[in-house]
C-alpha cells in the first residue's frame, strides 16, 4: 500500500450488464461493504446475498419517468464529486448529511447493441443512457478519491482490493479514471454517429451564411463546399468509434504491431467477415481482401472476380459464370496471383473451388459458398483463409491519417457523371461495336481499382495487362502492354485489346505507345493542356478515343 491508498467502505454499482457481479457481491459481504445500488441491480446484488440500500433511499425519490431519472440527484452526485482529500469539501459534505462514495461501478445501456438489432427509433432512443454516464464522468473527475470500475475484466480486481481492504493507489485511480474517460467519450461519438446518420439537417434550416469569402471563392471554383466544414459530411469536429476486435500477428512488417478495430454499429461490413477457414488474418491481408471485396463489387450485377496482390489487383474479369470470370481473371497474370487473394461478388461455386485447388492463394472472399465448394476448399487448403461477408461494400467515407491530422473524403465510386458510358464524348476514330464499347466500359470500371499512375489493357471483359502504381503515365503503358504480352505464354494479347487510363495523358506519347502496341480503342478522361496532341496521335491513326471528363485517381 501507498500513502495515496483509499479504503472502499462505501459502493455505488449501478449495471445494466451483470455479468460477473457475482465476484464482486462475494467480497463486498466478506468485507462488510455499504452498498448503493439501483433497480435490477439491486435486486440481483440482494439475491446474491447483499445487503443493499436502494438508491431512492438514499435520495428520497422514486425511480421516475419509465426508469429516465434514477440517479441524477445532488445526494448520489455530491458523494461522488466530494474531494475528500480537500477538508474544505469533506467539512461540506458532512454538513450537507451526505456520505461519500469510495467507489463507483457502473457500465452503461447497451446503446450499439440495440441499433445492431435492427430495433426501432423509440427503443434505441431509450437506450441513449443519462445517468450513467454522469456517475462515470464525475467519479472519473474525482479520482483524487473515488476509484471508477467501468470494465467487467477489472472486476477481480476490485473485488480483490475491496476483501483485502486495499483499496486502489492514486495511480491506479488515474488509470481506471482514464479508461472511463475513454468509455463515456466511446459511448458518446457511438450516439453521435448513428444521430448524424439519421437525423440529417433539415432543409427547413437556412445554410450558415457566415462562411467567410475565402471559402466562397474556394467553393465557386469546385475546391469546397459553401457551408465549408457544417455540413453533415464534414462536421465541424469529427467523432468517430471503433470497438477492439482482436489483435493481429503483426503489422504490415513483422516488428510492427496491430490489432483490428470495428465500426460499433456495423456487424455486417468486410471488418466483420465470417471465417469459415484458414489460418488467422493479418494486417496485410486485411487491406488486400478489403480492395478486392471492393473491386469486385463495381460490377455488380454482373459477376465478377478479381485476384489482387499487395492491394493492386493482377487479374479482373466478368463470366457468365463464376468459374469462367475466375479462369479470366487469374489468366491475366498467373504468375503474380501465387499468394495473392481472390474476391468474388457471387457465390463460390465446386467448380471454381476446383480450379483454385491448385493455385495458391492467401484469401478467398465471398457473400456464399456452395457447401460442396467450402468443404473441398476445406480438405485441400488448409491454412486458405476463406472469408464470408455478408454484405456488399457500404462505407461512404475514406480516412487517412497524416502526421498531426487525418485526411477524409467521400468514397470514389463509379457514380460520377463521366462513369456513364452514354457521356462519353467520342473524339477520334470510328464508335465502337457493341463487344469493344462494352470492354471499354469495363476497363473503366477495372481503372479504378487500379493504384496510380494506372493503365490497363481489356479484352473480352478481362483485364490482359495492368500498368499500376508508375510515377509517370507513359511508364505505366509500357508495363501494361509489356505485362499484357509477356505473361502468356508469349501471345501479343496488346493486339486488339482496349486500354483505359485513370487520368489523361500529359503528352501524346503515352497514347501512342499504346497504339503502337496494338491496342484499338482507348478510354481516358482529358482535362491536359495537351489534350489536342493526344486526340491528334489517336486520329492520325484511326484509333477510336473516348473522353470521359471524370478521374480515378488512387493513392
Amino acid at each position: 500500500m501507498t500513502a495515496t491508498n483509499r479504503r472502499i467502505r462505501r459502493v455505488l454499482v449501478s449495471v445494466y450488464d451483470k455479468t460477473g457481479i457475482e465476484g464482486l457481491a462475494d467480497a463486498f459481504i466478506k468485507a462488510g461493504t455499504e452498498v448503493v445500488s439501483t433497480g435490477s441491480t439491486a435486486k440481483r446484488l440482494g439475491e446474491l446475498g447483499v445487503n443493499v440500500t436502494e438508491v431512492q433511499k438514499v435520495t428520497g425519490f422514486p425511480e421516475s419517468l419509465g426508469g429516465r431519472v434514477k440517479t441524477l440527484d445532488p445526494h448520489i452526485h455530491a458523494g461522488i464529486l466530494a474531494d475528500m482529500t480537500n477538508p474544505a469539501q469533506a467539512e461540506e459534505l458532512k454538513s450537507l448529511a451526505i456520505k461519500p462514495f469510495d467507489m463507483v461501478i457502473v457500465n452503461l445501456y447497451p446503446f450499439a447493441d440495440t441499433v445492431r438489432s435492427g430495433a426501432n427509433e423509440t427503443d434505441i432512443i431509450e437506450k441513449i443512457d443519462i445517468g450513467g454516464p454522469s456517475m462515470i464522468r464525475g467519479a472519473a473527475k474525482n479520482s483524487a478519491s473515488v476509484a471508477v470500475i467501468t470494465d467487467s475484466a477489472d472486476y477481480a480486481l476490485a473485488a480483490q482490493r475491496v476483501a483485502d481492504g486495499s483499496g486502489f493507489s492514486l495511480k491506479e485511480r488515474r488509470w481506471l479514471a482514464a479508461k472511463a474517460f475513454a468509455t463515456t467519450a466511446a459511448y458518446d461519438a457511438t450516439i453521435a454517429k448513428w444521430t448524424g446518420n439519421h437525423w440529417p439537417k433539415p432543409t427547413s434550416i437556412i445554410a450558415d451564411v457566415s462562411v467567410d469569402a475565402e471559402d466562397t471563392a474556394k467553393a465557386s471554383e469546385g475546391h469546397g463546399h459553401q457551408e465549408n466544414a457544417k455540413t453533415n459530411l464534414f462536421p465541424s469536429s469529427l467523432t468517430c468509434t471503433w470497438d477492439y476486435a482482436h489483435g493481429l500477428r503483426y503489422g504490415e512488417n513483422p516488428h510492427q504491431q496491430a490489432s483490428l478495430y470495428a465500426d460499433t454499429l456495423d456487424q455486417t461490413g468486410f471488418a466483420h467477415a465470417e471465417q469459415l477457414g484458414g489460418k488467422p488474418m493479418s494486417y496485410n491481408n486485411y487491406v488486400d481482401a478489403d480492395a478486392a471485396w471492393r473491386a469486385v463489387w463495381d460490377f455488380a450485377p454482373q459477376i465478377a472476380v478479381a485476384v489482387c496482390k499487395h492491394n493492386n489487383p493482377c487479374g479482373l474479369a466478368i463470366g457468365r459464370t463464376v468459374a469462367e470470370a475466375h479462369l479470366k481473371a487469374h489468366a491475366c497474370d498467373p504468375m503474380s496471383a501465387y499468394g495473392g487473394v481472390i474476391a468474388v461478388n457471387s457465390t463460390v461455386t465446386l467448380e471454381m473451388a476446383q480450379n483454385v485447388r491448385p493455385i495458391f492463394t492467401e484469401v478467398i472472399v465471398a457473400p456464399d459458398y456452395e457447401p460442396e465448394a467450402l468443404e473441398l476448399l476445406k480438405a485441400h487448403k488448409k491454412n486458405l483463409r476463406i472469408l464470408k461477408v455478408a454484405q456488399r461494400p457500404h462505407t461512404d467515407m475514406q480516412f487517412r491519417q497524416i502526421d498531426g491530422g487525418i485526411l477524409v473524403q467521400s468514397i470514389d465510386r463509379i457514380d460520377a457523371p463521366g462513369d456513364n458510358p452514354t457521356n462519353w464524348k467520342l473524339v477520334s476514330g470510328e464508335a465502337s461495336d457493341t463487344d469493344t464499347f462494352n470492354d471499354l466500359v469495363f476497363a473503366w470500371r477495372a481503372i479504378r481499382c487500379v493504384k496510380s499512375n494506372a493503365v490497363l489493357l481489356a479484352h473480352d471483359q478481362a483485364t490482359v495487362g495492368i500498368g499500376m502504381g508508375q510515377v509517370n503515365r507513359v511508364d505505366s503503358c509500357h508495363l501494361a502492354v509489356e505485362r499484357a504480352n509477356t505473361l502468356a505464354d508469349g501471345a501479343n494479347r496488346a493486339q486488339g485489346s482496349v486500354a483505359a487510363s485513370d487520368a489523361f495523358f500529359p503528352f501524346a506519347d503515352g497514347a501512342e505507345a499504346l497504339i503502337d502496341a496494338g491496342v484499338k480503342a482507348i478510354v481516358q478522361p482529358c482535362g491536359s493542356i495537351r489534350d489536342k496532341e493526344v486526340i491528334e496521335a489517336a486520329q492520325k491513326r484511326g484509333i477510336t478515343m473516348y473522353l470521359t471528363g471524370t478521374r480515378h485517381f488512387f493513392h
